[in-house]
């Protein structure tokens, strides 16, 4: 049975919660000359999510199970106030990455009880650090081709406008699958979760 286990095909699982288009769209706009920095590569527009947990490698014959604890049913869409100053992660002047922190009470609950559910059928064991809801709207790239270390970013990406999109509410809760490319991480919908904010929740699962 092990080694039947060990030869089943892996699938890289994350849940997330999509965003309106409108959010999408202004954000798009903002990345265009907020995150002009050579050393920054803005997230793609369909890329943009934020990642309730992160499951890593998971058997694939498992995928149904694990949308069926992760996909919590009736639930409304959780308030999110962005953010509008970018930050970089770590601190520093040489960060991994760019995130708009999210100011929201009801996406960290609504991670818990993601998380909870995920524990209670033995897919994930959760991280000792809290849990920090944020969008991630950049990444640094390398120093150097192969380097390991994040290139230095020499101008400082501008703040979020106040008006822009600074309340929303999450559209969906989704399990993605992640491809791996050589051109950076392609996103799948495996399953998803609509997230009204009336209780006619409909589930899709593929």
């Amino acid at each position: 049975m092990a080694k039947e286990r060990l030869k089943s095909p892996r699938a890289r699982l994350f849940v997330a919660l999509d965003l309106p288009q409108d959010v999408r769209a202004g954000l798009v706009e903002w990345q265009q000359t907020a995150l002009a920095d050579p050393a920054l590569r803005v997230v793609r527009p369909d890329a943009l999510h934020m990642t309730l947990v992160f499951l890593g490698y998971q058997a694939e014959k498992d995928v149904k199970a694990i949308a069926k604890a992760a996909l919590v049913k009736d639930v409304e869409a959780p308030a999110v106030e962005l953010a509008t100053e970018p930050v970089g992660v770590p601190p520093g002047k040489r960060p991994r990455l760019i995130a708009l922190a999210a100011n929201s009470g009801e996406i960290i609950e609504l991670q818990r009880q993601v998380e909870e559910r995920l524990v209670a059928g033995g897919f994930y064991e959760p991280e000792k650090r809290p849990f920090w809801p944020h969008l991630t709207v950049a990444r640094v790239k390398p120093e150097a081709p192969g380097s390991r270390k994040a290139a230095l970013i020499r101008t400082a990406p501008h703040p979020l406008p106040e008006h822009m999109f600074r309340f929303f509410r999450p559209t969906r809760l989704v399990l993605f699958k992640s491809h791996l490319r050589r051109t950076g991480a392609e996103y799948e919908p495996m399953a998803e979760l609509e997230l009204p904010t009336a209780h006619d929740d409909q589930e899709t699962e593929r």
